[in-house]
């Protein structure tokens, strides 16, 4: 199972880092709006943990001869996920600490610059100011900024690890062989 875990992880964390090291310069520098960004980080990510579902079903066929059942197959996906995330989150924090030290100060600026576009008020200016400044200040703290980035994907994975966990359980069927056992719904 190690191997698999790790093979999968491997992969789908590094399409997630290939993609944000390609995203995060073009958003910076303003050719790519932000909620674009977003909408493009959070498909990439559901494609990225397409891993846990062929990880998953490769477990099953290969390792389960056919079968799994759902904590087995959320075991294998889970353990996928994190080796994902774990890539993910140290891309993130080499490309935050090494080359976007600004990242927090420029992303407040974004933020209010469309809150004033979208014609937010006085009061909702104020308030998203005060989240912005202390978002400024706690960004740069290692452990705010590692649970911040984890957060960001960890979900999407989880997600995928439970539907992967129910699309593919399959118990064997008493006098059928494994390998020939129907799904249960």
């Amino acid at each position: 199972m190690k191997k698999l875990v790790l093979t999968c992880g491997l992969i789908a964390g590094g399409f997630l880092a290939a993609m944000m090291a390609w995203m995060v310069p073009l958003c910076m520098e303003g050719h790519v709006d932000m909620t674009a960004s977003a909408i493009f980080g959070y498909t990439t990510m559901v494609v990225a943990f397409l891993a846990v579902f062929f990880g998953v079903r490769s477990y099953r066929d290969k390792t389960g001869d056919g079968t799994i059942t759902f904590g087995k197959a959320f075991q294998v996906g889970i353990l996928i996920t994190l080796v994902a995330c774990a890539i993910y989150v140290t891309t993130w924090e080499i490309i935050y600490f090494n080359f976007l030290p600004d990242f927090a100060d420029k992303y407040a600026a974004l933020s209010l610059a469309k809150m004033r576009a979208a014609g937010a008020s006085a009061a909702e200016m104020v308030k998203a100011e005060k989240e912005m400044a202390d978002f400024k200040r706690l960004y740069p703290n290692p452990l705010f900024n590692i649970g911040m980035t984890f957060m960001e994907v960890f979900p999407v994975g989880l997600i995928m690890t439970l539907v992967s966990a129910a699309i593919l359980r399959r118990k064997a069927t008493p006098g059928i062989g494994p390998a020939t056992s129907a799904a249960v719904s």
